[in-house]
């Protein structure tokens, strides 16, 4: 995964809780409850990312889960139809993410834990498929490690030293 740290104080971040769960820990004297929040951070204009809180009471957890989320954010690219350059596959885990481009007038065509990502980071017409594993922290991880691995044709251009309109035709 490509890692650039990216400026976050003059963005405008909005964050989605995608799933909150208890989780118990049997010990001598009882059980211990926890709470984890797994949060999607983006400002809708190509930046994004996921985190993991943890913590004892739920409100704490989504704020850790949203620090998490700022720090792992990553940049992604956008065509000029509010799609991904080129298709691809993000896989974490058992868990497969298909993003394929998609013309004008599209929409966003995802399962709940994707598309929580895409929104966020700023897709208008794109199609999903959510192969394999159907655990939401996997299925958002996927879709982030499909975003993370995109390039766009003039990146592919210059790493092969041709013109973009070769790349293209």
């Amino acid at each position: 995964m490509k890692r650039t740290i990216i400026d976050t104080k003059d963005m405008e971040l909005e964050d989605n809780v995608v799933v909150i769960k208890r989780v118990t820990k049997v010990v001598k004297g009882g059980r211990n409850m926890r709470f984890t929040a797994l949060v999607v951070v983006g400002d809708k204009n190509g930046h994004v990312g996921a985190g993991l809180g943890k913590a004892t009471e739920i409100p704490e957890a989504i704020r850790k889960g949203k620090e998490d989320a700022i720090k792992k954010m990553i940049e992604v690219p956008i065509n000029e139809n509010g799609s991904v350059p080129h298709d691809y596959t993000g896989n974490y885990g058992s868990a497969s993410v298909l993003l394929k481009r998609s013309p004008e007038g599209t929409g966003l065509i995802a399962g709940g834990p994707a598309r929580a990502v895409l929104e966020l980071a700023g897709f208008k017409n794109i199609r999903t498929k959510s192969l394999g594993s159907n655990n939401k922290q996997n299925v958002v991880l996927a879709t982030i490690d499909g975003l993370s691995h995109l390039k766009t044709p003039e990146e592919i251009a210059r790493l092969r030293g041709i013109s973009v309109e070769e790349v293209l035709n």
